[in-house]
């Protein structure tokens, strides 16, 4: 059978297609022609990725469609009046492949990606484990027996789900566009949580998490004493962090991580107490979380001389916040020079000056324009200029030349490029500007 993304590239659909891949289907796709990073593990498999086109679309095929495609896409239109066709949106295909598997779901509003990422590096060092990234990555052994998902409530797709257990990271209101209020946010979770079959294990430090009524066997983490899996002696610093972990009050065993920022230690306990549930030994546990390597677009570090440069997926005004304070933590001695890119104008509407509050953590703030393809959702009326005026000496500046140049001039610094959209592009002409600085300087002497 020949499975059709319609917009292979998206972060879960390139997911998606590589797992169906690595299964031994037969896969192609289609988008847009320009690069996106997700696009190099489909190269890497030979999936072929096609240009937009309703001849794409042939009898007997599996059609996937992207959730950013609405039903007037010409291939969408072909695929669901051909008769043949077997039509699935991802979250509703995803959720028939993952009843085939001991399926642990990561849901929450922030650190879904990371904790995924890490619970599948963990849960592989136990038995064959595949996964599901919201980065753009999958991963599918023949003889796996876990498959981790990061699962989003976006529209409340993650109802398309039934996993054998989860992780609930956090609750706090997100996609506003959708979500009328939290009440209407805290339902979908509550939905979700019913849905699991053999165990729950939820951020306790988190007062929405801690009200959600959960039936099913479950634990809780975080650093509050009322947690049933509990980090204490905590310790950050340029190499990473060390922090012991107690379970139900005793000592389970102490772990080092080669990362910084509170998400990372509250992603590694959700991860800790999975294990527990599953019965995992606390030296696996250990080694296994020692060697997580990370994630696409999550603080993800590159160095030229005095400078660094970050990637991170934040487009929530905690995780700016978060992130910011991450890169202080590890980096005292730099000034940080956070560069910002908006996704969707109903977000930074509703959260205009919680933006412009975690924003001005940073030592300097830069902004970029919305996409040319954000959405503008009726009724909203916003420009990336509406943001700058919230944030003293913050400037808007282009996803060029021009404003890499302005950028470079504040070097040495660690440079904090943050947003769901294509950012880093920016970050690579900044990191070139010093290069040739560079190059020129040791010419010179």
């Amino acid at each position: 059978m020949l499975y059709h993304f319609i917009g292979i590239k998206g972060s879960g659909m390139a997911s998606l297609a590589t797992i169906l891949a690595d299964r031994g289907e037969q896969v192609q796709g289609s988008d847009i022609e320009k690069f996106i990073f997700t696009q190099q593990a489909l190269e890497d498999r030979n999936i072929p990725i096609l240009s937009f086109n309703a001849n794409n679309i042939k009898e007997h095929m599996t059609v996937i469609i992207g959730n950013a495609f609405g039903e007037d896409h010409p291939e969408v239109q072909k695929a669901r009046t051909t008769s043949s066709v077997t039509c699935y949106r991802y979250h509703e295909f995803l959720g028939e492949l993952m009843k085939h598997y001991c399926t642990i779901s990561v849901a929450g509003t922030h650190g879904k990606t990371t904790t995924t990422g890490m619970l599948a590096h963990v849960m592989e060092a136990q038995k064959p484990c595949g996964y599901l990234i919201g980065d753009g990555s999958g991963s599918m052994p023949k003889d796996a027996h876990y498959f981790v998902v990061e699962s989003c409530e976006f529209q409340r797709h993650f109802l398309a789900y039934y996993p054998e257990y989860a992780i609930i990271t956090n609750m706090e209101l997100d996609h506003v566009d959708y979500y009328r209020d939290m009440n209407d946010y805290c339902n979908a979770f509550e939905a979700f949580a019913k849905q699991v079959s053999k165990g729950i294990v939820l951020f306790g430090d988190d007062e929405y998490v801690r009200k959600l009524p959960v039936e099913k066997p479950h634990l809780y983490y975080g650093l509050a004493e009322n947690n049933d899996v509990r980090a204490v002696n905590i310790c950050q610093d340029n190499r990473g962090m060390r922090f012991d972990v107690l379970y139900h009050g005793e000592l389970f065993g102490h772990f080092e991580l080669p990362f910084v920022g509170m998400p990372f230690l509250w992603n590694s306990l959700g991860v800790i107490a999975v294990g527990i549930m599953e019965g995992l030994e606390y030296a696996l546990l250990k080694d296994a979380l020692a060697s997580f390597p990370g994630v696409k677009r999550r603080f993800n570090e590159e160095f030229s001389g005095d400078n660094v440069y970050i990637d991170d997926y934040a487009h929530h005004p905690t995780a700016i916040r978060l992130t910011i304070d991450a890169a202080k933590t590890k980096y005292p001695d730099h000034k940080v020079i956070a560069i910002f890119k908006p996704d969707r104008y109903s977000r930074i509407a509703y959260f205009i000056d919680d933006f412009a509050d975690a924003l001005s953590s940073a030592d300097k703030v830069f902004l970029c324009a919305f996409p040319e393809n954000a959405q503008k959702e009726e009724g909203i009326d916003i420009t990336i200029d509406d943001l700058a005026k919230r944030i003293n000496g913050s400037v808007v500046i282009s996803e060029d030349e021009a404003g890499a140049a302005v950028l470079a001039k504040h070097a040495p610094a660690v440079y904090l490029f943050m947003s769901s959209k294509d950012i880093y592009k920016l970050k690579n002409v900044v990191k070139s500007f010093h290069l040739s600085c560079n190059h020129f300087q040791s010419v010179v002497e």
